[in-house]
This record gives structure tokens, sequence and C-alpha cells, in this order.
């Protein structure tokens, strides 16, 4: 069957808006009644056919009139429609862009430029910045130092020993006990002296900048042991547990210069990207972040961590554009960013091997895995999908990648702020990403 006639698509486009209010008043009543999910999201029914567009499951359900536009004027006819039939954004602001990076393109934009709050999308930004500063081979360390001298006669350490904190999220157990097996290994069995924990690596502030006083907020402690700055007496633990009397005290002072440095504990960024993306664990965040910073000398601090993110969108030609950073989490409230900014951070991963090769693995798949594990089930954006979520009070975020029908590879930024109910903002996105995948 032929094309349709001009005149006919634009009667067709003109009933589909008339009835969509009613499909989307149906849609939110609905949605409202479901409570808020601030972890993963739900599988939610295609609100592509609640707005009058045809189901995004299965492969070509598209209306008669949409196969008779080229792609990409197909995809940004059904945003429009999806964007216009969307209720909710009568009271609140929506931030977003599609790019295709294979026509390396505009697809969609609107609201693009506001300054919104990112949640956990700022992930996203502190990845790219630390993957293209620290690279791909960067560890995280650990160490173990001492000073003074062993007697033989009554193997006692007359000495101190110290630990080199290095803001290690993945500081376990097994890693504890290695510190505990290098004492013994000197062979001793008594410390006399004190054990000391060296904070050299950054500041002395454990909250960030603009964070709420009632968050689950992470310690950022350069010792940090099981999410807590306890990390000297888990080390004295284990060495009673190897069998080593300690007889000092536990105090914070820097390792001086000629200590001699027992053993050595690491961890891949690849460990640390893993769990802050797929989890969106926000202690991991910001160690990334103060590692960030630590390339600009010790100690760290997070004014140190912003000027090498600002230096690296001064690179992206977007130095002009309005956006603030505070953290590499998400959490403060002091953060803003606009969709552009989010889409170009995607850009530049894109467009380097070694720092796409290393980030896209990280993010969470749509029904997959991560953050994403119940979002879009059942649709073409099953498994496609690779995106980062965001989610605060008032605040749900998405960004990341996916592949259209035509192969292009496309990353996107969708920034809903002043929402009410984040899951009716989550199936706004679940959709814009059922229609991208198309």
């Amino acid at each position: 069957m032929g094309c349709i006639s001009p005149q006919t698509i634009r009667i067709m486009l003109t009933i589909n808006r008339l009835l969509l209010p009613f499909f989307v008043l149906l849609a939110l009543t609905s949605y409202a009644a479901r409570g808020e999910d601030d972890v993963a999201g739900e599988a939610y029914p295609s609100a592509v056919e609640e707005c009058g567009i045809q189901p995004a499951e299965g492969t070509d359900t598209l209306s008669e009139a949409d196969n008779c536009l080229p792609w990409p004027q197909c995809l940004q006819t059904d945003l429009d429609s999806l964007v216009n039939c969307s209720g909710f954004l009568k009271s609140s602001q929506l931030g977003m862009m599609v790019y295709d990076l294979t026509a390396d393109s505009v697809l969609y934009a609107i609201g693009e430029r506001q300054t919104l709050r990112p949640a956990s999308t700022m992930k996203v930004l502190t990845a790219v910045t630390a993957l293209d500063r620290l690279g791909a081979a960067y560890l995280y360390k650990t160490r173990l130092c001492y000073t003074g001298s062993v007697t033989d006669s009554t193997r006692t350490l007359g000495g101190h020993l110290y630990i080199i904190g290095g803001m290690d999220p993945r500081l376990g157990s097994d890693d504890l006990r290695s510190f505990a097996m290098s004492v013994k290994a000197l062979g001793v069995d008594t410390v006399r002296g004190n054990v000391y924990a060296d904070r050299s690596m950054k500041d002395a502030d454990l909250l960030g900048e603009g964070w709420c006083w009632d968050d689950d907020n992470p310690v950022l402690s350069p010792l940090v042991y099981s999410r807590k700055d306890n990390m000297l007496q888990r080390f004295v633990k284990a060495l009673t547990e190897v069998g080593v009397v300690f007889d000092g005290e536990l105090l914070d002072k820097t390792c001086p210069s000629g200590a001699v440095e027992l053993c050595v504990r690491t961890h891949t960024i690849e460990q640390i990207l893993h769990r802050m993306m797929k989890e969106s664990d926000n202690l991991y965040a910001e160690s990334m972040f103060y590692h960030i910073g630590l390339t600009q000398g010790k100690p760290s601090t997070a004014r140190k961590a912003k000027a090498v993110m600002e230096s690296l969108l001064t690179k992206m030609g977007l130095a002009g554009r309005p956006h603030r950073f505070a953290d590499g989490s998400g959490l403060s409230l002091y953060n803003y960013v606009s969709a552009e900014i989010e889409v170009a951070f995607l850009r530049y991963a894109y467009n380097n091997t070694d720092i796409y090769a290393n980030l896209l693995p990280t993010m969470p798949i749509a029904s997959v895995d991560g953050t994403l594990e119940k979002r879009m089930q059942k649709t073409v954006a099953a498994g496609n999908v690779r995106a980062k979520t965001g989610t605060l009070t008032g605040i749900s975020s998405l960004a990341g990648y996916c592949t259209a029908s035509n192969g292009h590879d496309l990353c996107f930024a969708i920034i809903n702020q002043g929402v009410m109910s984040g899951n009716v903002a989550k199936t706004f996105q679940n959709n814009v990403c059922a229609l991208m995948c198309h």
C-alpha cells in the first residue's frame, strides 16, 4: 500500500492530539496510586499506547503516517506526541536531548539548556572525568608502613604502624587481614608503638556540600571501612586475630618519609566504577570524585575535583553554559546541569575509545541489571538501553546510550524536575527509550 497524502497525515495527527489528554488523564490517575520507587522502578504498560501512539513492543506496529516519514522525522514526530500528551509536564520541568552519535547531530531537544538537578546521573559526569583524567589502569591504594625496629629476643616492634588511607570503598576484611599478616611476618607478636591513621589524601570534610542532613549520606573519610570511619579499630582487631598483641594508642598522624612499606592493597578503577554505576553507590562515586581531585595535588578537595570537571567541560566547548558542579554522586542539592551538558559528556566518552570501552559495561542495562533491572520490560528497549538512573525527592533522571532500529548509536539525557510521582516520570522516560529503540 502506498503512502497516504500529507493532508491526511495532518488530519490524523490532529485527531491524535485531541484524544491525547483523555488517555493521559486515565494513565496519570492509575500511576498516582502506585507510589514511588526510588531504586529501580517497575515494569509499566507502554505509555506510547496511552498517548495515542502505537505500542513500542514488536517491530512494525507504528501507524501508516509514521511509515511515510523518513527517519529521523518519524522519531521526532512520535517524541513530540509523547511530550505533548504527558500532562504531568504542565506542572513540572523537562530537560531532554537525544543525539545521533553515528550521524553526529541532534535528533531531538526540549528544554535542553535548562539548569536542573541531575540526581545520580551526575555519576556519568564523574565517571567520564575519572576515566579521562585517571585512565582505565588507575589503582586505588591503601598502604601499611612502619617505623622503628623489631627486637628479636622479645619479638616486639618498638616503632609505630601507619595506615595511609586511599579512600578505597572496596577495602574489606581480607585487606586488613593481609595488613595484619604482614606485621606478623616481621617476626612480631607485640606492637609497643601506636597505630596512626594517615589522612593526608584529602581534606577533613566528612560530608559533601549541599547534602541533606536526613539523607543516608556516606562518610567521606580516606580510611573508610565498611562505609564507616573505623579502619584503625578494625585493623587492631585483625592484629589480635592473627596473634599480635597491640599495646599502644590509635591516633592520627602523617606517615614520615623514612617509614618502611609493609603492605599495599589495591583495587582497580573498573571495580569502583561497576558498583558506582550499576548500583548507584554514592560512596563509590564520592571516592572517585576525590581521586579526580587528587590529580591536582594533596590534599584532595571538592574544589580541586570540580576544577578538573570544569576543564573537561571547557575542552568540550561548553564552558559558558550555565551549570554548577557540587559533588560526584548527585546527592547535593547544589548540583545544576542541563541535558545538553550530560549529552556532551556522553558524546565525549563515545568519541574516545578507551573511555567508552570502560564506561559502557558499567551502565545499567534495561530489564537486565542494576537500577534498570525492572524497567522497560517487554519493550524493544529491553536489553538495548544502557543508562544511569537518578532519583531525588522531586527529581527523576536518566542518561545513557541505545541503538536505534536503523543501527545508529544514540545517546540521550532526560531530567524531570518538580515531579510529584517518580513513577510517572520513569514511565515517561521508559517510553522515550522505547521510541528511540523502535
